[in-house]
């Protein structure tokens, strides 16, 4: 048991199975945490990236691939509180003639930033699956980059002045957009909030389920989205936070599989985790490096080969693994 307490601030989202540690019945051992709320939490990855606001903080692992590249100071833990799939979600027009992935070659595509996690995990999904040569996609965003030093391909274009990409998508000027981009618009919130709005567009790719099962059987790969990571600065001050953060983690996880296991729990959130238990089995949110070794290694090669990251990445220097004897004293 530490006696220590050290005083962390910690920006992580309300999510059902993180719910334990923000409302403090399940403590994080030798921490006094202030937990500060951000909604919706996009808005703290900008102000992590840009000023380093919070000891600990719910990221986007491709804003976070693309910081630590920049030399940010701060480490993600292989902890993992979102997760999901993406053969879905890229909508086409109807009368564009995209018929597969690679007639996306030549065409323009809305998204709401270059570097949002779901447009690269599809990317990757459309490069590594269907042999997509990206480059030859022009790219439509409407939103700036969380990382300010990130220098983005010459096939990234940004939407003319006051035109939203619902609206370009509407009028025909973009052959396909993410979900999050043809048919959400922008709420003009600073920290980047969304509304939905009415469209109807088919996805490329029916059946995504069913995509997503057979790539997951053969691959391994189960996209991530919120990852924590810590300050630089506090884990080597403190290198036992690590396990620490790790282990309340964990336990508030294994609460929340108890209550789906036994029918209590019913949100959109759990619902949506009780459907990915028939892909990836019984613990849909599984953490630390082993299980994920596959997933990120994929996202920071596809990284790198979107143009996202200026060099390659070692897993040793992105990742701290919490269960290192090390981080035991």
């Amino acid at each position: 048991m530490l006696t220590q307490q050290v005083r962390l601030k910690i920006a992580i989202a309300d999510h059902p199975h993180t719910r334990a540690i923000r409302d403090g019945s399940i403590p994080i051992e030798g921490v006094d945490a202030e937990f500060v709320t951000v909604q919706p939490q996009i808005g703290a990855f900008r102000r992590m990236v840009r000023d380093l606001e919070f000891d600990v903080c719910e990221l986007a692992p491709t804003t976070y691939l693309i910081a630590r590249a920049y030399g940010a100071p701060f480490v993600a833990l292989p902890v993992f509180v979102v997760r999901r799939f993406h053969h879905g979600g890229l909508l086409v027009r109807a009368d564009a003639g995209i018929a597969a992935p690679r007639d996306l070659e030549g065409r323009k595509v809305g998204v709401r930033a270059y570097s949002v996690t779901t447009g690269v995990w599809t990317r990757q999904v459309l490069i590594d699956e269907f042999g997509l040569d990206v480059s030859r996609v022009t790219w439509v965003v409407d939103d700036e980059e969380h990382v300010t030093q990130l220098r983005l391909p010459p096939n990234v274009v940004r939407a003319p002045a006051g035109r939203s990409l619902a609206d370009m998508m509407a009028r025909g000027e973009l052959a396909a957009g993410f979900a999050g981009a043809a048919g959400i618009g922008r709420t003009g919130a600073p920290t980047g909030g969304w509304q939905e709005v009415a469209a109807d567009y088919p996805d490329l790719l029916p059946d995504a389920e069913a995509l997503e099962a057979d790539y997951y059987a053969r691959t391994g790969i189960y996209p991530m989205h919120g990852t924590i990571v810590v300050k630089d600065a506090v884990l080597a001050a403190h290198p036992w936070v690590a396990r620490s953060l790790h282990d309340a983690f964990e336990e508030a996880k294994q609460a929340w599989l108890a209550r789906l296991d036994a029918g209590e729990a019913d949100t959109a959130s759990d619902r949506k985790y009780l459907a990915l238990r028939r892909i990836v089995g019984h613990d849909p949110l599984p953490y630390g490096l082993a299980a994920n070794l596959r997933t990120i290694e994929a996202l920071e090669a596809t990284a790198f080969r979107q143009g996202l990251t200026p060099r390659r990445l070692a897993v040793g220097e992105l990742f701290v693994d919490p269960l290192a004897r090390e981080l035991h004293a």
